[in-house]
């Protein structure tokens, strides 16, 4: 699939000496596994490179997989190429300075509404950025390098950004896993890492759910308020994560978690899906991603009620027209 363009890259990479590679602002499991993956594939080939993973931001709960790279001089990027994975437009690069680079390629699952790059890889239908990456390595296995550290980073994107293997998953996904697993990674401790939380999380979890609320429809929210990430010590990150908790409640085929920003008072959306596509109603809202995973913002909570009454329509809609949802 795609392999003109994987050539493309393939020769854009081999044509630089120094390669930065960066990813989206609020990192996640796919965008920090991605990037740390190509690089450590792209080190183990071109040992000869300077290649450096540099963003601003870095996701707390994937810090079991390392640290990063600091950032350089603005000369570096002169005569660099700039990889970016993971990032549907150019305000979400958590690199400033890809600007100043001569080449810039994206990589990318998202739907490409606002393209750009000198070279653009975009394949909307698979599960993740690191099954790209694993896809763009198989292609080229007889010339490119894998070892386990880049196989354990990609696996987990995977992992993450399908739930465990539950969305928007393919054949290819499963042979990309594949791949990755015969190269070797352990699993237990890949597992522990991602699914063991803290008690106090858990007695966090036990708030959510006494917390949480329905709309007429069946929409399933939370607003996780500054006083309780403070009450539970909670970053943004892991109160980001909060969406995850209500994916298993029946009828209730959207589910929104409002985040409450401690500093500025905006108010940051988790919004997740079955069967029912949600990404208008994201773009809406200042926001966009895949069809049934997407983020959005609000300015202040008195916009939560407009929100919820779009996604109540929504989901009324999606319920009175098809059958089999549950």
């Amino acid at each position: 699939m795609n392999q003109q363009i994987k050539q493309t890259i393939l020769d854009k990479i081999k044509q630089y000496d120094r390669i930065v590679v960066s990813r989206h602002i609020r990192p996640d499991g796919d965008c920090t596994g991605a990037t740390k993956g190509l690089v450590e594939i792209l080190r183990l080939t071109y040992p000869q490179k300077d290649i450096r993973l540099i963003n601003r931001e870095y996701a707390q709960y994937m810090a079991f997989l390392g640290g990063e790279d600091e950032q350089v001089e603005d000369e570096f990027y002169a005569d660099a190429l700039m990889i970016v994975l993971d990032t549907a437009s150019t305000d979400r690069i958590d690199n400033p300075k890809y600007v100043l680079a001569k080449e810039l390629i994206k990589i990318d699952h998202h739907l490409d509404i606002k393209p750009y790059g000198d070279v653009s890889w975009v394949e909307d239908q698979r599960s993740s950025a690191c099954e790209m990456v694993v896809d763009f390595y198989y292609t080229f296995r007889d010339e490119l390098k894998i070892n386990k550290e880049a196989a354990t980073y990609l696996y987990t994107g995977m992992v993450t950004d399908s739930g465990r293997f539950k969305y928007a998953i393919s054949g290819e996904t499963m042979r990309c896993a594949g791949v990755l697993l015969d190269v070797g990674i352990d699993t237990e401790w890949l597992y522990a890492n991602l699914n063991l939380d803290d008690y106090g999380y858990l007695k966090y979890q036990a708030s959510v759910y006494k917390n949480l609320q329905r709309t007429r429809g069946g929409v399933a929210w939370l607003f996780v308020s500054k006083r309780m990430q403070k009450r539970f010590g909670l970053t943004l990150e892991s109160a980001s994560n909060s969406v995850s908790l209500l994916d298993g409640i029946k009828g209730s085929i959207i589910w929104v978690a409002f985040i409450e920003n401690p500093k500025t008072g905006a108010i940051r959306i988790r919004l997740r899906s079955r069967f029912v596509h949600v990404n208008k109603l994201a773009e809406k809202y200042n926001g966009g991603g895949h069809e049934c995973a997407c983020g959005a913002s609000l300015k202040s909570k008195r916009e939560i009620k407009a929100f919820l009454a779009d996604a109540d329509a929504l989901i009324t809609a999606y319920k009175a027209t098809h059958k089999g949802w549950m």
